[in-house]
């Protein structure tokens, strides 16, 4: 399993598409956060990265799916994956090295951003008026949400040997999953069953940690978020002849 992780991470570090992928991500939240003037940092007066973590979830809808969308579409295009599947290893683990492996590439597109952390924390009047422990919740919130990303990123990949169409599905059920049942709950008008449907949500988990909340019901619905796609990538993957 090893093996794999390690190759699939150094075939995206000789990449110059992932490269070219990071440095977009991190030129738009770049621009996002200090030129553009409705969400710049600095029109907004206050010591704090809300906005940052306001708008990551969007961008990742992105850069995730542009990561994941070779895992198993380029295998099947190429026909790789039968050589792969060769070696002493179940399809679960295949399955979690590349999950793996492009999970520590969204952490090196994450690192980067810290230096937004840095910059407000000297910029803040007085120095240091930020709220770290708010800034850890969020980051926190947000690898979780980039992990759930992830898996659909996976599942999406391994559904088709087009890399586009990979990418198109997963940039939808990003969509869909973290705005779409918020957005159907509002056609409702029973409380309860709109409540039920905003809780299907990625976007009521992400909030609440990024508030700071650490609640062990909402990092029971990553974990089992990204439990499922990877379970309906295994049954994808072992329901085709490759």
């Amino acid at each position: 399993m090893y093996a794999v992780f390690k190759r699939e991470l150094f075939s995206f570090l000789n990449s110059l598409m992932a490269y070219i992928t990071i440095g977009i991500f991190l030129l738009a939240c770049a621009l996002l956060l200090w030129f553009f003037p409705d969400t710049s940092i600095l029109d907004y007066g206050y010591a704090e990265l809300s906005s940052f973590f306001n708008l990551a979830p969007f961008l990742f809808m992105f850069l995730i799916p542009a990561i994941t969308m070779r895992s198993f579409a380029e295998e099947r295009r190429e026909g790789t994956y039968v050589l792969l599947a060769t070696r002493p290893l179940s399809d679960l683990q295949i399955i979690l090295a590349k999950y793996f492996a492009c999970v520590v590439l969204l952490f090196f597109a994450l690192i980067p951003t810290l230096v937004y952390y840095y910059s407000i924390y000297e910029l803040g009047y007085p120095k240091g008026n930020i709220d770290t422990g708010a800034v850890i919740g969020s980051y926190l919130g947000l690898f979780l949400l980039g992990k759930a990303f992830t898996a659909i990123g996976i599942f999406a990949s391994s559904i088709t040997k087009n890399q586009v169409i990979a990418f198109a599905v997963a940039v939808f059920l990003c969509f869909f999953t973290y705005s779409g049942f918020d957005s159907i709950s509002k056609v409702f008008e029973l409380q309860y069953l709109g409540t039920v449907l905003v809780n299907l949500g990625i976007n009521e988990h992400y909030q609440s940690i990024s508030r700071g909340v650490l609640d062990t019901r909402d990092l029971i619905y990553f974990i089992s978020f990204v439990l499922l796609f990877l379970g309906l990538t295994k049954l994808a993957i072992g329901g085709r002849k490759w």
